[in-house]
């Protein structure tokens, strides 16, 4: 039986028999990467906020295929299905395409929505084989817009799908800047252990003894947390404020995670990106948030040019910055689909 997720707390396993529209969004994870969280939990805020006319309904990736069986026997021409952001759309981490492909081809008559996100096929035969399935899957769908957080992200998209491509900010640049205490002290490491990993774990130790200078106290970590085996949208909230006031207590963060990046532009942390293994950090940083004076991104692997930029971002302090209007794009689409079924606010 799947469970349909409403508001802050109201969990059902029977779609709303009302006049409302709705909004379905497909592909929210349970797994404990807080970035990937911090995404869906953006993406609903935007909704509700934005267009409080539409009913937003959220699903587990896990019941993907059910749901698409309820979903279909209930569905009306102004309701609006959607694919989670963040994360990567291609041969990366295939069950998430897999899911992504299935949704897609399966709701052709309706606005479909892939929120912000960024895109890699491998360059061999099982990236060209993956890249294959999800055109076929998504040319099935004349209605289906996808929207690319970074600048390499959309021409790839233009590049691969015959599908319309928007260009939008990650979805949790839409949250509003975080004040918890003002007090910091030490310097947060957030790695990533995985396959896009490319930061030599020579330069993070060599890293760690320039900011460890006898007073400031040094603490690695990850965005995936090892807490906790399983998250949903009951319990995420919390774990991301959590994981916000974690930022906001260091005096800076170096990481090649573009979320906690993110998380360092919502709390005002200084914080400096490296990169990963395809750009995607990089590109969406240059694309958005050069402007913000606390964030900064490296190629560098030189330890004597990146010590005096590490120095000279604990100098920094926040300021006001607003990225709102990057979203316009992705505001119009959804506007003009209201307007085109006289949906009333």
């Amino acid at each position: 039986m799947v469970n349909f997720y409403i508001g802050n707390s109201n969990v059902v396993t029977a779609i709303p028999n009302d006049k409302k529209p709705k909004f379905f969004s497909f592909g929210i994870p349970t797994y404990t990467n807080l970035g990937d969280q911090a995404v869906s939990w953006a993406q609903k805020r935007y909704i509700e906020n934005e267009f409080p006319e539409y009913e937003f309904i959220e699903i587990l990736e896990e019941d993907t295929e059910a749901a698409i069986k309820e979903i279909q026997k209930v569905i009306q021409p102004p309701d609006i299905v959607s694919f989670v952001g963040g994360g990567n759309m291609g041969s990366l981490y295939l069950d998430h395409e897999i899911a992504r492909r299935r949704v897609f081809e399966s709701f052709t008559d309706n606005l479909t929505i892939s929120f912000p996100q960024s895109i890699h096929f491998e360059e061999n035969q099982h990236g060209e084989i993956e890249k294959k399935k999800s055109q076929e899957a998504y040319e099935k769908n004349p209605n289906l817009y996808l929207v690319a957080r970074d600048a390499q992200s959309y021409h790839r998209m233009q590049q691969t799908f015959k599908n319309h491509v928007l260009f939008t900010p990650d979805m949790v640049l839409y949250l509003q800047p975080k004040t918890f205490n003002e007090g910091r002290s030490g310097a947060l490491f957030v790695f990533r252990q995985d396959s896009e990993k490319v930061v030599d774990d020579q330069l993070i130790s060599s890293l760690k003894k320039v900011l460890d200078n006898g007073k400031r106290s040094i603490e690695q970590t990850d965005t995936v947390l090892d807490t906790v085996d399983r998250i949903t949208p009951e319990s995420r909230r919390k774990l991301f404020k959590d994981e916000l006031e974690l930022f906001s207590n260091q005096e800076i963060v170096i990481t090649d995670r573009w979320h906690a990046m993110v998380f360092s532009v919502l709390t005002g942390t200084p914080c400096l990106l490296f990169g990963n293994s395809y750009g995607k950090g990089k590109h969406a940083y240059f694309d958005w948030l050069e402007h913000i004076d606390w964030i900064d991104y490296t190629d560098e692997d030189d330890l004597e040019r990146l010590t005096p930029q590490i120095k000279h971002l604990l100098t920094l302090t926040k300021h006001p910055y607003d990225v709102r209007n990057d979203f316009n794009q992705l505001d119009k689409l959804i506007e003009n689909h209201s307007k085109k079924f006289s949906i009333n606010r």
